[in-house]
């Protein structure tokens, strides 16, 4: 018999944040849950999104064993942004068992329905900066720390359940070129439309050596400038919800001092405000299964190790962004000129793109000049209430 349990207290988080890693463990593809960073998510004092979020996770269990979890979520903001009243569920993990899977699906929908709400969608986090999509297909590629990685069965289950498509994003694998290779004229062209963009719209590239640096630019607002730019870039996109300035502080605080800021570049205008956008940073799935999701005792080492001393030869683009009234114009382009060098000086040999939604043809056409493929597709499922 399959019992659905609210998670309560910090032991029961805890096993819900275990969960991803025991359901997958010796699966090659598979990158675990960081423990720390899913524990801090459902904490209500440290995640800024609970502002405007309301969430609940659940345990399955069998015999007292956990043998599933799902978080049940409501993001206000979206909804009134969207005109909708979704429920989303997210982090979602369950055993090969339809009765698991259907227990946790309608805890999330009788949840969402005493709330109002009359559509399930998901997976989704609390916001887009959260992982979301189940994938459909890849599951031979190795995933990301910031993404989802699901055995097949998960769509299956999905499907059985009535749920359907929703929206799908896709992932590119990206060669990254080199000085001397064949694909050097593709990082050709890219310098050259880089060039022409910057003379016609007066736009330069800024880098910072530092972290205290970037945190301390522009009187400490120009973190505050460079997430704005996310905000009106990504504001037309599925379900996108706009950030609020607690969250930016929160991940500044959380993720920059992990960067290497070489990775960071900003495109300004002539006026020194920022138009444009990218992150990067080295590959830490490798890093993250070796320390089994865990800071303690020696998750730390293998993490270091990656950041400072010893990185994959692959390149996690986490983020780009730019501004709408410059976006087609190639500015694009000026990201990826000063990205390729400095990527291939650092030893990448290719790179992953993040989730990127299907419909958005703006950003899938901005690979065109770069070897690359789709591998990985995942999916945000429906369901009316």
């Amino acid at each position: 018999m399959i019992t659905i349990r609210p998670v309560e207290s910090r032991r029961d988080l805890y096993r819900f944040a275990r969960l991803n890693y025991q359901l997958y463990k010796g699966n090659p593809y598979a990158v675990p849950d960081f423990v720390p960073e899913i524990m801090e998510t459902f904490d209500r004092r440290k995640n800024a999104a609970y502002e405007f979020c309301e969430a609940q996770p659940f345990l399955a269990l069998r015999d007292g064993k956990v043998c599933g979890r799902v978080a049940a979520i409501i993001n206000h903001k979206a909804n009134k942004t969207w005109g909708t009243r979704n429920v989303r569920f997210g982090y979602i993990d369950f055993e090969d068992d339809a009765d698991v899977s259907a227990a946790l699906l309608s805890a999330v929908e009788k949840w969402g329905r005493e709330r109002g709400m009359n559509k399930v969608v998901g997976p989704l986090g609390f916001t887009d900066m959260d992982p979301e999509g189940m994938l459909i297909d890849g599951f031979d590629q190795l995933s990301t720390m910031s993404t989802i990685y699901n055995y097949p069965y998960y769509p299956q289950h999905l499907e059985h359940h009535g749920y359907s498509k929703e929206i799908d994003w896709v992932e590119r694998r990206v060669t990254v070129p080199t000085a001397d290779g064949s694909h050097d004229a593709q990082s050709e062209r890219y310098l050259r439309v880089a060039e022409m963009s910057a003379k016609r719209y007066d736009l330069h590239v800024r880098k910072f050596r530092t972290h205290r640096e970037c945190i301390q630019a522009d009187g400490g607002r120009y973190i505050q400038k460079v997430f704005d730019v996310v905000n009106r870039a990504y504001a037309p996109l599925y379900g996108y919800s706009e950030m609020n300035e607690r969250q930016i502080e929160q991940y500044a605080r959380t993720y920059l001092p992990f960067l290497d800021m070489r990775l960071l570049t900003v495109v300004e205008n002539a006026e020194g405000e920022p138009v444009a956008m990218g992150v990067c940073m080295g590959s830490l799935s490798r890093a993250l299964q070796k320390a089994k999701g865990k800071l303690w005792p020696f998750g730390w080492w293998h993490l270091c190790r990656s950041l400072y001393f010893r990185h994959e030869p692959v390149l996690d683009m986490l983020l780009v962004a730019v501004l709408p009234e410059y976006q087609n114009k190639g500015v694009n382009a000026m990201l990826f000129a000063d990205f390729i060098p400095i990527g291939r000086d650092m030893g990448f040999v290719w790179a992953e793109t993040h989730p990127q939604l299907e419909t958005n043809e703006k950003s899938q056409g901005q690979w065109a000049y770069l070897e690359c493929y789709i591998h990985k597709r995942r999916r945000c499922f429906q369901k009316a209430l």
